[in-house]
């Protein structure tokens, strides 16, 4: 999503506290890739099982007008 400044921002429902941001689209992949890895490191293998168990049912962009 982009925040009020213009820079996007990332968040990962599944795993709490798991966000970052960029400035551009492209950055904030990445980032958000390593923030993933990041976060990974810290869980303990029963958490890590708690979270494979997770399925990702499907991610779309969409952009609303308000």
């Amino acid at each position: 999503m982009e925040d009020e400044t213009g820079d996007y921002v990332a968040i990962v429902p599944a795993l709490p506290g798991c966000h970052t941001q960029g400035d551009t689209l492209a950055e904030v992949m990445e980032n958000v890739k390593e923030a993933i890895d990041l976060y990974w490191e810290t869980l303990s293998p029963q958490e890590k099982k708690d979270v494979l168990k997770e399925k990702v049912v499907g991610i779309q962009k969409v952009k609303a007008l308000a």
